[in-house]
């Protein structure tokens, strides 16, 4: 399944039944008065989060949703039908977005999630609904009234516990598949991840999911390269695994440029709790690790982790400090919960 992950759509909810203009005829009742019924109201469009979903992609064929127009007031004092409301199911961590891709309608994390997006019209008045003691033979009824009628975005935002950062070729996709069963592509060239990927790991007591999202370049707030917007996938992580090629030239400038494009995308996503790591350290000699080592940890102001996903080395030490931070989160955000399990490695 190919994945995508915003979609812009138009949506129109059904307009109200016209109400009737009716006068009972019966023989022998002279004036049997108006009898004409309400229309019916339109149908209304819902967006509700379901569980066994996790991309848009059939809203690249469809950009459409209409709901059902009210049915039209009839004689004998018969309402008309409302409408057929329309639901559009969307996967969990979906935004829904004004068309002006900033204002936000509303955010829908947990399955069974729902919310009213467009509003059907009401149903217009039939000529009964006037009837008086000054006006017994109303000749007037009511339009029925005009559903919302507007465009919206869908943007989805992977839920994951942990997000992995940095530039192309860092070793994130190869970080993932060795701690996890999932299968990114991997490659020995720049931007073989071309859409985020998530991992269910299980370090100590303690299950995370675990995002690889498309490696990050100067100036990718700008566009260059496959630009930022995959950064909304880790939006919703609570730490942050940023992973610096130890076999790059200068560690710190390539640790520098993808904090600047954090920043520039987002202040809350760049205030995030971020590990620090060296990647591919199997490939280098211990003097040239210990230099490259003391580069990241002067420019990052913290010590960095060492690992290798190839040989395995310092994975589990990345695992369980990703643990630690998640753990440490849930505790304060939700300090009356129940710790009568903590993490333990």
């Amino acid at each position: 399944m190919k994945f995508l992950d915003l979609a812009k759509i138009y949506i129109k909810a059904g307009d109200g039944g016209t109400g009737c203009i009716s006068f009972r005829r019966e023989k022998f009742i002279e004036f049997g008065g108006p009898d004409g019924g309400d229309g019916g109201k339109g149908g209304d469009v819902w967006i509700e989060c379901v569980q066994n979903l996790n991309t848009l992609i059939d809203y690249r064929y469809r950009q459409h949703f209409k709901a059902d127009r009210g049915v039209n007031g009839m004689g004998r004092n018969r309402a008309g039908a409302n409408g057929k409301d329309v639901t559009i199911k969307v996967p969990p961590g979906t935004e829904v977005l004004a068309e002006d891709q900033e204002t936000a309608l509303a955010d829908l994390t947990n399955p069974g999630d729902k919310v009213l997006i467009a509003r059907g019209g009401n149903g217009g008045f039939g000529n009964a609904h006037f009837k008086s003691a000054t006006n017994q033979a109303p000749r007037h009824a009511n339009p029925g009234l005009p559903g919302d009628e507007f465009t919206i975005w869908l943007r989805l935002k992977l839920i994951a516990d942990a997000g992995l950062v940095g530039l192309p070729n860092a070793g994130k996709s190869t970080f993932l598949a060795t701690v996890s069963s999932a299968k990114p592509k991997i490659a020995d060239y720049p931007f073989t991840t071309l859409h985020p990927n998530l991992g269910v790991i299980r370090a100590g007591s303690a299950d995370f999911v675990l995002a690889d999202i498309p490696g990050l370049i100067e100036g990718a707030h700008e566009g260059a390269g496959l630009g930022d917007r995959f950064l909304g996938h880790v939006e919703r992580c609570r730490v942050l695994l940023h992973l610096v090629d130890a076999t790059s030239a200068d560690v710190a400038e390539d640790y520098r440029v993808v904090r600047r494009e954090l920043k520039a995308y987002s202040s809350e996503l760049a205030a995030k709790k971020e590990i620090v790591a060296l990647s591919k350290c199997d490939a280098l000699d211990d003097a040239t690790l210990v230099e490259r080592f003391e580069a990241l940890k002067k420019a990052a102001r913290k010590k960095p982790l060492t690992l290798s996903a190839v040989s395995g080395q310092g994975v589990r030490d990345a695992l369980f400090a990703i643990a630690r931070e998640i753990t440490k989160k849930d505790v304060d955000e939700n300090p009356d919960g129940d710790a009568s399990e903590p993490w333990h490695p």
